[in-house]
Order: structure tokens, then C-alpha cells, then sequence
């Protein structure tokens, strides 16, 4: 998803005033907004993670960010503690605008593919295309072809003689793979750490199915980022990574970074719903040490 900035957004008098700092705060909070279609609301704690007081202090001053309780008719009013982007629906498509664009876009699409199927058909009934069911002659009437050389009749029937073949994997010959016996599971198989299995099971519970092929030290930041963001927050966090990203995500690697930013959880604070934010970070703990010693080896890995 793309979100929008006015041409003259770096020669407005508005921005001018506010100074460099300030209007890249904006343009950060604005490409959020779009990222996770919030029609330009803007939770607090993402704002004060982003930028500091006085910097949002200054674009509320100069009206380009709002908070609770304005005055413009133009604008939402955003919930206690959050802010509002000023006129953001006026550059860039609402939620709803994006989501029935997309459905737009499904159909065509499903459309096109049965068009497609349509003229397939028609094409293999064609009277042209007749001689391409005929009875083919037999391999005998032509000299030098060798079926026995070419195919195998043994368990992998109907399988080129001397291609490769995975001894777990069924038979293709068959409907359900040529024997009885129950074809084990692929060794590649993803092993879920037990501390992370909660998270993953949310996840699957919320209709968003990705892969968690991970490396060891992934599994580790896991099962850091559970102890310290829970897992509601996290399955919040990615439901917005999901519903915004151009393609659907394959693989949970796709939100850590996403996750890694989220402030720490209030000690002793209950889990939060889906419009509950936790408005400051929690002292630093275990989990802390282990978010900061990842990070310490991936910055001396990339420095070697």
C-alpha cells in the first residue's frame, strides 16, 4: 500500500515552520497510517515512539496533527492519547476505498481466469485439434525407440528410468501413492518451540497462515517478544502488517521487524484488546537482555 504526499509538501509555509525534524515525524506518522489503512489515525504510543514531545507538540500547534477533543470539521476525532494526520483523507483512499478495490480487482481477475478456461475448452474441441486424440501407433513401429529403456515398470511406473527419486514420497502411479503404509512427513517439517506454540496458534486462529521455517536465534527473539509485548499484541500488529502488505506474507519472518519496534508491556498490566495500547515501556528485563544481545550479534555479523 502507498500513501500519499502533496508536491508542495516540502515548500508548504506550515512545514517550513515546523523544521526538518518535525515534518519528517509527519511524513513517517503518514506512511504508517497508510501502511495500516487507519483513515490517518495515529495510535499515541506509536507517535511518541517515532518522534518526541516537542516535535508533536509543534505539529499540533501548526495543525497539521490533531488530538483528541479538536476542533476541525474535516477530521476524525482520534481516541484519548492518540492524534489524527489533518486532511489525510484528502490525498489519500480510505479504508473502505481500499478494500473495495481490491474485491474489484478479485473479480476481475477470477474473470479473466475463467475466460481463459473457456477458450481453453473451445480450442480442445476445435476440429483442428482432432488429430491430437487420435490413437497414437505403437512404440514397435518405430525402430529404435526402447520402451523398457525409458520407463521403469517397477514401483516408479510411468517415472523416466534414471531421474531421482525421494523414497518418501508416494507413488505417483496410484491415486494414493501405490501402497498402504503411511508416507511419512517431510524431514523439513518446521519444529514449533513449545514457549512460542501460543503465539503460533493465534496466529492460525486469526486467518493468518504463514510459514515458521525459522532459525534458532528467530525462535529465541519469539520467545522474547511473547514475554514482552503478549501474544494479543502481537497477533494485532500483524493483522495490520497483513491487511497492508501488496502481497499476502509467506513467512512469520515477514513481521519480526514490526514486532521488534512494539514497546514492552507494563509489568503486572493485562493483556490489552484490539484498541488497548500500552502507553510507556516497561523497565528493562530478561527479555530485554535477549531483544539487545540479538541485536549486538546481528550488528557484529554485519560488520565482518
Amino acid at each position: 500500500m502507498w500513501s500519499k504526499l502533496d508536491d508542495g509538501f516540502h515548500s508548504h509555509p506550515k512545514i517550513r515552520r515546523a523544521g526538518n525534524a518535525a515534518a519528517g515525524l509527519l511524513a513517517r506518522l503518514i506512511s504508517y497510517a497508510g501502511q495500516h489503512l487507519t483513515d490517518g489515525a495515529i495510535l499515541g504510543a506509536v507517535a511518541r515512539d517515532y518522534g518526541t514531545a516537542p516535535q508533536l507538540r509543534k505539529l499540533v500547534a501548526l495543525g497539521l496533527l490533531h488530538e483528541h477533543g479538536h476542533a476541525c470539521p474535516r477530521c476524525a476525532q482520534p481516541g484519548a492519547g492518540d492524534y489524527v494526520v489533518h486532511d489525510f483523507l484528502v490525498s489519500n483512499p480510505s479504508r473502505e476505498q481500499v478494500h473495495a478495490g481490491r474485491g474489484k480487482d478479485a473479480q476481475r481477475k477470477r474473470q479473466q481466469r475463467n475466460t481463459s478456461s473457456n477458450r481453453e475448452r473451445n480450442a480442445a474441441d476445435s476440429p483442428t485439434n482432432q488429430n491430437r486424440t487420435a490413437p497414437q501407433p505403437d512404440a514397435e513401429s518405430h525402430p529404435g525407440f526402447d520402451a523398457e529403456s525409458q520407463v521403469s515398470e517397477g514401483r516408479h511406473g510411468g517415472r523416466l528410468a534414471g531421474a531421482p527419486v525421494d523414497p518418501t514420497r508416494p507413488d505417483p502411479s496410484t491415486s494414493y501413492g501405490g501402497t498402504n503404509k503411511q508416507v511419512r512427513p517431510p524431514a523439513d517439517e518446521p519444529r514449533i518451540a513449545e514457549s512460542v506454540r501460543p503465539l503460533v496458534d493465534a496466529m492460525t486462529a486469526a486467518g493468518l497462515v504463514v510459514g515458521w521455517q525459522l532459525t534458532p536465534d528467530d525462535w529465541v527473539l519469539l520467545h522474547a517478544l511473547v514475554e514482552r509485548c503478549t501474544v494479543p499484541v502481537l497477533v494485532e500488529h500483524a493483522r495490520g502488517a497483513w491487511e497492508g502488505a501488496r502481497t499476502r506474507p509467506r513467512s512469520a519472518r515477514y513481521f519480526l521487524p514490526g514486532w521488534r519496534s512494539l514497546p514492552a508491556m507494563p509489568n503486572g498490566a493485562p493483556a490489552p484488546g484490539t484498541n488497548v495500547v500500552p502507553l510507556r515501556p516497561a523497565p528493562a528485563s530478561h527479555t530485554d537482555n535477549l531483544l539487545a544481545g540479538l541485536a549486538l550479534l546481528e550488528a557484529q555479523e554485519g560488520s565482518a
